[in-house]
């Protein structure tokens, strides 16, 4: 079964206008010096309408995206904004021009309140000139409201879950004169509840006459939320067509392109998630490596769990839920004041990343940008930080073996680049991602912790990601993964607890579910009984 277009819930919205061309991008070029990131790209958007931006990792979304905002100057080609050619020297002249761009790297200040962020450098003032803080709030309250999204004005950003930042960046591009919003990637971090907020605010936006470039590598949201589809693929335009024009099939075979054929991607068929092994078929009686034993701390409350060897265990449930937490503490970022921890079933105590790493642990962050590398540094120097002590010796560090180490790691998990001299920042998000992993290898970690492993990664990389992890439990290893895709969870997952309020409220075995909406249900359900026990 495919998604056709039928599911397309944006397009029932009308505006007035709707034929009138908001931006127009006419064959813009762009080379960084010998290679062509750009080869003519054509691009156009019209009032109240949502043109998804797809392509693969390194098809040359970012820097279309880069030269739109003024951060890049174009070789060649042309912008009209309403008619009007523009060439943004800078972010400030896009702005001025209507265009609010919403990149994965957020722009926020986390010592400052959600509202102090949205109004910075526009605050509303007293006739002193001081910030009028009760207007500040009130103003802010008002303009959440009217999108809908659950944010607390007083709240400061540095103490919110991540898609909760997320959407505070959202809000701010949204504030002012905005004709056209592009949303780089907006629900990477957000669970189907969150989603569904941000779809209503993007709504919202384009009933008003806004156009929308949306990027993503969710594929299901295409047909949920665009109008129209641009698909870039090495630089170049692969396609464009009609939203209602084209089908799952279809998409992906113009994304991958002729030379992927077969691939089976992260976005299969509803069908073929009915069938059950998706994960690794860990039998009950498999020996648990890692065990949780009513364990509590600032966010937990009594967890109960454990992860069989060779088992891809998930967890599932809403932002603030706990899972990441969960995470978090057996990595040794959290403190455990009561209950237990054991591994091989013997008990341990970890109290730092340092002891949870000597135990075999290893994790992936959600914001591999912030947490899980050092983008000014080499692939080589990030892959040699978690083992330094391995690669010194008499205190000389041993570049020879760092460099061996380093390529080995690369060509394991296929990390695609000339050298491991090249900087990460300069990589696609994919094979970042595919780095933040191969920090960890070899050898292969006793327990491997992923949070949001596949945030902000193309189709074909995604697959590439979700095998490393099949090949990481089938060597024995236990793989324990949070995410908010609840598809990702069903794909990879022998079984999945569901998470809850800070506690584990009930674990499933994936082939005990019909599909992801089953899961969906049962998140709410365990919601609702956490708060009763509450």
């Amino acid at each position: 079964m495919t998604l056709e277009a039928g599911h397309n819930h944006v397009g029932a919205v009308a505006v007035k206008g709707r034929d009138e061309t908001l931006i127009k991008v006419t064959q813009v070029s762009k080379k960084f010096g010998g290679v062509h990131a750009l080869k003519g790209i054509d691009l156009e958007v019209n009032a109240g309408e949502v043109n998804a931006l797809l392509g693969e990792n390194g098809a040359g979304k970012s820097t279309l995206i880069k030269i739109i905002a003024g951060a890049m100057t174009a070789d060649g080609g042309s912008i009209e904004i309403a008619g009007r050619e523009h060439s943004f020297k800078s972010p400030a002249e896009s702005r001025a021009a209507g265009l609010a761009v919403v990149y994965q790297e957020l722009s926020l200040i986390p010592s400052l309140s959600v509202a102090a962020n949205l109004f910075l450098g526009r605050e509303p003032r007293n006739r002193l000139g001081l910030v009028n803080r009760r207007k500040l709030l009130r103003d802010a309250d008002e303009f959440l409201d009217s999108y809908g999204f659950p944010l607390d004005s007083k709240a400061r950003v540095s103490d919110l879950p991540f898609a909760y930042r997320q959407m505070t960046e959202i809000s701010k591009a949204l504030i002012g004169d905005v004709r056209v919003l592009v949303l780089d990637e907006p629900t990477s971090a957000l669970t189907s509840g969150e989603e569904e907020i941000l779809f209503s605010a993007v709504e919202r936006v384009t009933a008003r006459g806004v156009g929308v470039i949306y990027v993503t590598h969710r594929l299901k949201e295409v047909f949920r939320i665009s109008h129209r589809v641009t698909i870039l693929r090495d630089g170049r335009n692969a396609a464009t067509m009609l939203t209602k024009d084209v089908d799952m099939d279809k998409l992906v075979a113009e994304i991958v392109g002729p030379n992927h054929n077969g691939l089976k991607t992260a976005v299969a068929s509803d069908n073929t998630l009915s069938q059950p092994g998706h994960g690794n078929g860990v039998s009950s009686s498999s020996s648990p490596i890692f065990q949780l034993k009513a364990v509590s701390n600032d966010r937990l409350r009594g967890v109960d769990l454990e992860v069989r060897e060779g088992e891809i265990h998930g967890l599932a449930g809403s932002i603030g839920s706990g899972r990441t937490e969960i995470l978090e503490t057996v990595f040794g970022l959290r403190k455990i004041k009561a209950g237990t921890m054991s591994m091989d079933g013997k008990e341990v105590s970890i109290k730092s990343p340092y002891e949870a790493i000597a135990k075999g642990i290893a994790l992936a962050p959600e914001d591999r940008h912030e947490e899980g590398l050092i983008l000014d540094q080499t692939i080589e120097q990030n892959l040699a930080l978690p083992r330094l002590k391995g690669l010194t010796r008499y205190g000389w560090f041993l570049r020879k073996a760092s460099k061996a180490q380093a390529n080995l790691a690369m060509q394991t998990l296929s990390v695609k680049a000339p050298a491991s001299s090249v900087r990460v920042k300069n990589l696609s998000g994919g094979n970042q991602q595919k780095v933040v992993f191969a920090k960890w290898f070899p050898p292969v970690p006793k327990l491997l912790l992923l949070d949001e492993p596949t945030v902000g990664v193309d189709v074909g990389a995604r697959e590439e990601i979700y095998g490393v992890v099949r090949d990481i439990a089938r060597s024995g290893s236990a793989v324990l993964v949070a995410s908010s895709d609840l598809l990702e969870l069903m794909i990879l997952c022998d079984r999945i607890s569901i998470v809850a309020d800070g506690r584990v409220v009930t674990t499933v075995n994936r082939s005990e579910l019909i599909g992801e909406e089953e899961l969906h249900r049962l998140i709410q359900q365990s919601h609702s009984f956490s708060k009763e026990l509450s």
